[in-house]
């Protein structure tokens, strides 16, 4: 936690907390009607996408507003969120060595040597993870804006979170077919 800037814990919370992965988490532990392996269940893109996703949502409220030292936190969060898209890809599809993606990471971030060393292994390790990220909240964000352009005024911000939330972690598919039941079920 030292290594982690004051600036950077608004944003941090919003994707770790509320309304980040432990409102999310604590959701999905909820729907006691749902098998336990769904509300359990460990989808990358779903997961973290939807922590990403939170931290747009953070921004559309206007919870950085007059904050401009935790919009440089939200700012750095989708700088460090860019660039390892390029080191995920840079190590998997270009072979990059540990070292590229090491230099990589620290030039383009300027994050502690220790904390860039930790990331590097752990995209060794799970090839697509950081990828998967941004593809969830990409595809989450393209659900609301289908939801929003076939509904139009009936469309309920609130409500299509029930949707992405209340049917547990499910791979973004199921999620897209969840969200177009929706959609039909409201006009």
């Amino acid at each position: 936690m030292k290594a982690n800037p004051t600036f950077s814990l608004k944003t941090l919370t919003y994707h770790e907390a509320n309304p980040g992965h432990h409102w999310q988490v604590a959701l999905n532990m909820e729907q006691a009607s749902l098998p336990f392996l769904r509300r359990i269940a460990p989808y990358n893109a779903y997961i973290e996408g939807w922590a990403l996703y939170s931290e747009l949502v953070a921004s559309e409220l206007g919870l950085y507003e007059n904050d401009p030292f935790g919009n440089l936190g939200r700012l750095q969060a989708e700088l460090f969120r860019a660039v390892r898209l390029v080191v995920d890809t840079g190590m998997h599809h270009k072979r990059w060595t540990r070292e590229q993606a090491i230099t990589y990471m620290s030039e383009k971030t300027g994050n502690a040597e220790s904390d860039v060393i930790a990331e590097i292994e752990r995209y060794i390790t799970w090839p697509g993870q950081a990828l998967g990220y941004k593809l969830g909240m990409l595809k989450i964000l393209s659900l609301r804006e289908h939801a929003k352009l076939e509904l139009g005024e009936q469309f309920d911000l609130s409500a299509f979170h029930d949707v992405v939330l209340l049917g547990g972690a499910v791979p973004m598919t199921v999620l897209e077919r969840n969200v177009n039941r929706w959609i039909k079920s409201q006009i």
